[in-house]
């Protein structure tokens, strides 16, 4: 029997896996899905990741960043493109150091599953899902959906990497009484694919997020390596304009070419692949506790997130690290204290997502808020390496994301002061030192 038993082989699953076999620790993975790498359409959604410092120090750790890099697209910042068709760029951080990294989730997937196995102490079985969990006999009920039978396998420890729609988490809400609060947005997304230009050329700026901002709703496409772009359609499920307007094509080319004009030529059958594109769901979901006894959530069992920080693989890979730290050999108590220490960060990156949405799909056009980060950006230049945007806080640090959340909050009132001319930038740089020096020490 193995020293302890996962659902899940996505990203987290897998890079937990890994980084507990690289601590002499033998592990079953039981995957509902195929194996990706032996199955085409496996893989889940094609949307891409954002993989930064918190993603990447975790790789580190298991001597997988390297690998990481050669496979993704470095992106600089976010280019704006204006309905007129203006472009605009707003790097992510102050120097070409600061970057965020495009990478295909299947395709980091199946590094991490493969490396699993090559230690020699990880078995993934998969279509296995997960139908119960017994608490009192530590025993968990799988279906083999290729086999179509079920059976049981002893597990005394357990964590579940199993997703948004963690099959862990709700046995821990029945038998537990597990708090779950679900929170969906009225905005769903649809997946695009812009292709490369004949011979392989990026057909939009290749280091770069691009971003539509149209206030209720926004398009963006993040490159691939063979020069094509990922894009996803982030609209509201009903309403003027929604989901449910666009149901034939003369109706998506109407609204591409309305809105979103330069993209409409660069996506050939642009409103056949829209109408067959799944569309997706968001929500963020907050478990309290998420460990119980020998049991715990990981990743977006625990802590689902939006998408618009970036944030959702970078914070579930964080949560392995921290795990990993933590463990001393007493499960129980090893997991409730991660768990009490881990989940305000989770919290504060779940409200930093939401909020992000707002920003990107209608404040990167606002002029206020570019007149605020015009005003950031010099308050920067002022205190080199002593004042750090939000943005870079989360993104670029390894700084709770409690406390980058309330030194974004920090940063706004002081920001806001600027703004309004209540005082110059020495009396900022002053109430920086006062306040957010002290915060982040």
């Amino acid at each position: 029997m193995a020293d302890l038993v996962l659902v899940g082989a996505g990203p987290v699953g897998s890079l937990l896996a890994l980084t507990l076999a690289q601590r002499g620790l033998t592990v079953d993975v039981y995957e509902r899905r195929p194996d990706m790498r032996r199955s085409e359409g496996s893989a889940g959604r094609s949307i891409n990741l954002a993989v930064s410092t918190r993603g990447l120090h975790a790789l580190h750790q298991v001597g997988l960043d390297e690998d990481v890099l050669r496979e993704a697209v470095p992106m600089l910042g976010r280019m704006t493109h204006a309905r007129d068709g203006t472009l605009a760029l707003f790097p992510y951080g102050r120097n070409a150091s600061e970057f965020i990294n495009s990478m295909s989730r299947g395709g980091l997937n199946k590094l991490l599953m493969s490396r699993a196995e090559v230690s020699g102490r990880v078995r993934i079985h998969f279509q296995q899902r997960l139908d119960e969990y017994d608490f009192a006999a530590h025993t968990a009920l799988f279906h083999d959906e290729a086999a179509g039978k079920d059976h049981t396998v002893l597990a005394p420890v357990i964590i579940g990497t199993d997703g948004s729609g963690s099959a862990l988490r709700e046995a821990m809400q029945e038998q537990r009484g597990a708090q779950v609060r679900q929170e969906f947005l009225s905005s769903g997304y649809k997946e695009l694919t812009l292709p490369a230009l004949p011979g392989g050329g990026f057909a939009l700026h290749r280091e770069a997020l691009h971003i539509w901002p149209r206030g209720q709703f926004m398009l963006i496409a993040l490159p691939n390596r063979d020069g094509s772009f990922t894009c996803t359609l982030f609209l509201a499920f009903d309403g003027s304009p929604s989901f449910a307007e666009l149901q034939t094509e003369d109706a998506v080319e109407a609204f591409f070419k309305q809105f979103f004009p330069d993209a409409l030529p660069l996506i050939p059958g642009l409103a056949a692949q829209f109408l067959a594109a799944p569309l997706g769901r968001m929500v963020t979901v907050r478990a309290l506790p998420w460990a119980a006894g020998s049991a715990l959530l990981l990743g977006d069992a625990a802590h689902a997130i939006v998408p618009f920080f970036g944030q959702g693989m970078n914070a579930g890979f964080e949560d392995v690290t921290l795990l990993a730290a933590s463990l001393t050999g007493g499960w129980p108590r090893d997991f409730a204290r991660f768990a009490a220490a881990r989940t305000p960060d989770a919290d504060a990156i779940a409200d930093l997502a939401i909020e992000n949405f707002l920003e990107m799909r209608y404040q990167v056009a606002d002029p206020e808020f570019l007149r605020l980060r015009e005003l950031e950006h010099q308050l920067q230049d002022r205190m080199p390496g002593r004042y750090l945007t939000r943005y870079q806080l989360v993104t670029f640090t390894r700084v709770p994301y409690r406390l980058a959340l309330r030194a974004g909050q920090i940063q706004q009132e002081i920001l806001g002061g600027l703004l309004r001319s209540e005082y110059g930038f020495e009396r900022a740089e002053q109430l920086v030192e006062e306040r957010l020096t002290p915060l982040l020490a």
